[in-house]
């Protein structure tokens, strides 16, 4: 996918003077921990390294107490550049979220409908053990006999292929709760007796995403101007003679991990970049060209409803990835944990203008204008 680079000031980045960057700090400061006491991020094609980033790493290891000296540390540690996607003027923003979901530990006449661990026999592929014909795109299967086929897909499992294989993490009372929470790839979990836990994406399928939204429009039956998670629900709600037939248009499935709720109570779930998610600091990018640990300046006059009707102005670290983050410009805003966080991340589809901060003694690389595709 051909971009290039633009360099610009700090001042023209739309909204700079007004933000408060200094969360993204702390984002930093977990990122250099696991970068280099755990295992260094993959260097995504566009040529940002760890190393790189270790500077600014280092650097954010001081407590910045107000917004004036976050922006300051940013604008010493980093050159912002405009990315220009050839292909169109502007990039796309939406949002996710972590839910929160009222579970039982076994099924009941109520809580018929399972999230489900990773199963024994599903494999990671790679080149070195894709069979012959396989869609590369795969990268799970099913090891069956000695080779590896391809995963039966989300109709199969609903109608009980992991039946009886103990696979079960908790029971939730609505099939469309328990696929939204395939699409955010994340939940806290809530038991009868109020403890909690978190379950994350451990694996999938391996079967394309495919998104129900979408499909929706293309029959009709839902607004384009006008559609959001909120829609896509009622639709499903009012149609629920025709709703497993819809589901089932997404043949990925997801599998968990359980994982403790956080120390801090307002950070989200591990993610990607194997560090909690900051609420309204954190950006799923494409992981084949951005890597983990980059600051992203994202501008939209049209996303209002995030900053209380102003223009959305915000800088962020890249710290999560998905399946439909596909693009030089194109981000996923992380909007924090439960139902008020889900109601903002479901309306987010916005025109946005991308900046990405690269490290200054990197930056030099990419002047003047630097193509890559």
């Amino acid at each position: 996918m051909a971009f290039h680079l633009e360099p610009v000031s700090f001042s023209e980045l739309p909204g700079w003077s007004a933000d408060d960057p200094a969360p993204v700090i702390a984002s930093l400061r977990r990122c250099h921990r696991h970068a280099t006491e755990v295992k260094p991020y993959k260097t995504g094609s566009l040529g940002i390294s760890v190393g790189d980033l270790l500077p600014a790493f280092e650097a954010a290891g001081s407590d910045f107490s107000d917004a004036a000296a976050a922006r300051a540390f940013f604008e010493a540690q980093f050159v912002p550049f405009r990315i220009c996607p050839e292909e169109k003027r502007t990039g796309f923003v939406t949002a996710f979220y972590e839910p929160e979901i009222e579970v039982r530990a076994g099924p009941d006449a109520e809580f018929r409908f399972p999230f489900y661990r990773r199963p024994s026999d599903l494999v990671d592929i790679d080149d070195t053990n894709r069979p012959a014909g396989m869609d590369p795109y795969f990268v799970f299967g099913r090891r069956r006999d000695g080779r590896i086929e391809e995963f039966p897909d989300r109709r199969a499992i609903e109608e009980g292929f992991l039946s009886g294989r103990g696979l079960e993490i908790a029971y939730a009372r609505s099939k469309v709760d328990v696929f939204f929470v395939h699409v955010q790839g994340a939940a806290r979990l809530i038991y009868p007796d109020g403890s909690r836990r978190r379950i994350t994406y451990a694996a999938k399928t391996g079967h394309r995403f495919s998104a129900v939204g979408k499909l929706l429009i293309d029959r009709g039956e839902i607004d384009a101007a006008t559609v959001s998670m909120a829609s896509i629900r009622a639709w499903l709600a009012a149609h629920a003679d025709r709703a497993d037939e819809v589901l089932w248009h997404n043949r990925s499935f997801i599998f968990f991990r359980e994982a403790p709720v956080e120390e801090e109570e307002g950070l989200g779930p591990v993610a990607a970049a194997k560090v909690p998610l900051e609420p309204g600091r954190s950006l799923a990018v494409d992981r084949l060209i951005h890597t983990f640990g980059v600051p992203f300046y994202v501008a939209s006059e049209t996303l209002t409803h995030l900053d209380g009707g102003h223009p959305f102005g915000r800088l962020m670290l890249a710290l999560d990835t998905g399946s439909a983050i596909v693009g030089p410009a194109r981000g996923d805003i992380f909007t924090g944990s439960g139902d008020q966080a889900g109601e903002l991340a479901g309306c987010v589809r916005n025109d946005a203008e991308f900046f990405i901060f690269v490290p200054r003694a990197a930056s030099v690389r990419y002047r003047p204008q630097s193509s890559h595709g």
